[in-house]
């Protein structure tokens, strides 16, 4: 029995070993880092992934690529890096979209909580309500409720599209008061913002880092943001909570996950690396000017989060009967 418990703690000593040596000599300088963002270029995944990835780049001295591989609202690239080698030299950039998936799409072939481990919480943008300035007779968000009341049908919300957050923050909103608002999907936060600016739809329910410019501008009213205090930003727009709508919390948020079997050295040193790089300044001016926070979360608080997203949305999907087509 000695010699066995001899040997046991040889193996995991020399383990333990292997995973250090992994670790010490990773990333080696002549193989590239590859990050997939699962949605098209251009969009919020890129405008926090590519900065961060030049970030990361700079202090750990390795070149860092960006690969988008859109398609399904984000599924098709995860279910891609589901797939590659847990080396430590592929991670999944994703969205609060992975924690909407699975309630949306009925057959995925990865699982975002069993296929990945949760490496780091990149981003975080709060949604905002905004109306088209001469679409309701006052543009404060009580006034706006009450004229929903009264003629139920009569005004529409746009979204980014079948299945995203900003859909589902629309169908949570109309849920927790009772409100029939109907739902126009659009293929992208541009296009829907385009419409609401020139009148085509009514309101929408965007993050604040794609509506702040329209707000800026005037083109668009800020009636309340979906927080638990007010963005610093926008100091004059109240909270819903402040408006007596209590639960009205939402983020879109974004995230990097490292494939299930990376070894956990490489895991935490990325997570170490990740960290140094939100906290400078460069990148810190740029989250600030997209209304977005990076709230540093532990890697398992970070898990606990998205298993409870999933929950959350889940719900949402099923008692609005949400459908992608």
């Amino acid at each position: 029995m000695k010699i066995r418990n001899i040997l046991v703690l040889l193996a995991s000593a020399l383990i333990s070993l292997q995973a250090f040596a992994q670790a010490s000599n990773w990333p080696t300088p002549n193989k590239p880092i590859t990050f997939i963002n699962p949605f098209p270029p251009g969009g919020a995944v890129d405008a926090f992934g590519r900065p961060l990835a030049k970030q990361l780049s700079s202090q750990m001295g390795a070149s860092i690529i960006v690969d988008n591989k859109g398609g399904a609202g984000g599924t098709v690239g995860a279910a891609v890096a589901a797939k590659m080698a847990p080396d430590g030299y592929t991670w999944l950039l994703g969205a609060v979209h992975h924690s909407i998936a699975p309630s949306m799409y009925a057959n995925l072939s990865y699982d975002i909580t069993k296929d990945f481990e949760p490496v780091a919480l990149i981003g975080s943008v709060p949604h905002v309500i905004v109306v088209n300035p001469t679409k309701f007779p006052k543009n404060d968000l009580k006034s706006i409720m009450e004229e929903i009341r009264k003629y139920p049908g009569k005004y529409n919300y746009a979204s980014t599209g079948n299945g995203t957050s900003q859909h589902l923050t629309g169908e949570l909103f109309k849920m927790q008061n009772k409100l029939f608002i109907t739902h126009i999907p659009y293929r992208g936060t541009g296009p829907a913002l385009q419409d609401l600016v020139a009148g085509q739809v009514d309101m929408m329910f965007d993050t604040l880092a794609g509506a702040a410019p329209f707000i800026k501008n005037g083109q668009l009213v800020a009636v309340a943001v979906a927080t638990q205090k007010r963005v610093d930003a926008f100091p004059n727009v109240p909270t819903a909570q402040e408006l007596g709508i209590k639960d009205f919390v939402v983020y879109s948020w974004y995230a990097m996950w490292a494939i299930k079997g990376t070894p956990k050295d490489i895991v935490d040193k990325m997570s170490a690396e990740v960290q140094i790089a939100l906290a400078a300044p460069d990148i810190k001016e740029r989250w600030a000017s997209m209304g977005a926070t990076a709230p540093k979360m532990s890697r398992p608080e970070l898990a606990s989060y998205i298993n409870q997203e999933i929950i959350r949305w889940s719900e949402v999907v099923k008692k609005s009967n949400a459908k992608l087509d």
